[in-house]
């Protein structure tokens, strides 16, 4: 049986500190009372038999791992003697080196998971600093994969990339899905139904693109030779730009991730 890890997770009281520290327990990487869980003024009213603290060095003192999961701008209020423990930011934009010199150890790892990880169906990137270890590396993907997939990437700009391709990628699909929603609503669906509707293209696409060995633009090509209602309509969608516009989103959002990780 692999060893449980007493884990720390600064910000555990939002969406994604609370993904993790649920994902974390259902796959046994860490028992609840292994689990130091900060949070500012409510307490939550969930995991009752973790830690719940307010005062970062003592959740820093339990840990073994401590996860940053708060929003970038609130990094410079975050203080704690690290002694050179393992911390893995899931902050947007802030870079290994902003992280050492922050907690003062080289043990640091960024990473970039995104909201399906309340559904363990995450994908996270992740890249890390020169003082990793090969133990540590174990250790990070025990905790990212706890969440879902993750793979880790040669450089940093990668992972601003991937900021906006994963990161925000549930938002995108999800833009998707509201634009159809609405307009079968226009049309005089009913809204259960067109939620039904939508909802069930989605996740039916998910499922086959996950389990055929086709890339993505294969599966779109297969529809385009029939000529039929698919073919016309995204035919229609390329012509109003909706490549482009999926291109320059991508590029904001890179952009975005950069700048974010400039001014921390």
């Amino acid at each position: 049986m692999t060893e449980q890890l007493n884990i720390g997770i600064v910000g555990a009281a939002g969406w994604l500190g609370r993904a993790f520290a649920s994902s974390i327990i259902d796959a046994g990487v860490a028992a609840p009372e292994s689990l130091a869980l900060s949070y500012r003024s409510k307490k939550p009213d969930l995991l009752p038999e973790a830690a719940w603290v307010t005062d970062n060095q003592e959740l820093f003192d339990r840990s073994d791992v401590v996860i940053i999961s708060v929003r970038p701008h609130d990094l410079g209020s975050i203080k704690m003697l690290t002694s050179g423990k393992l911390i893995i930011s899931v902050m947007a934009g802030v870079t290994l080196q902003s992280l050492a010199q922050q907690f003062k150890t080289q043990r640091v790892v960024r990473a970039l998971p995104n909201g399906a990880a309340e559904v363990r169906r995450s994908y996270t990137p992740w890249a890390a600093a020169d003082g990793i270890t090969s133990e540590d590396r174990d250790t990070v993907l025990r905790i990212l994969e706890a969440c879902g997939t993750a793979d880790e990437v040669s450089t940093e700009a990668d992972i601003d990339y991937l900021t906006g391709l994963t990161g925000s990628g549930p938002a995108f699909p999800a833009l998707l899905a509201a634009a159809m929603m609405n307009d079968a609503v226009s049309r005089g669906i009913k809204r259960s139904v067109a939620r039904r509707a939508v909802n069930a293209v989605l996740v039916g696409t998910g499922r086959l693109v996950e389990r055929r060995s086709e890339c993505p633009s294969d599966i779109v090509e297969t529809f385009m030779e029939y000529r039929g209602t698919t073919a016309a309509a995204l035919d229609t969608m390329r012509a109003a730009g909706f490549e482009t516009a999926v291109r320059s989103g991508l590029e904001a959002a890179f952009q975005k991730s950069v700048s974010m990780g400039q001014s921390s």
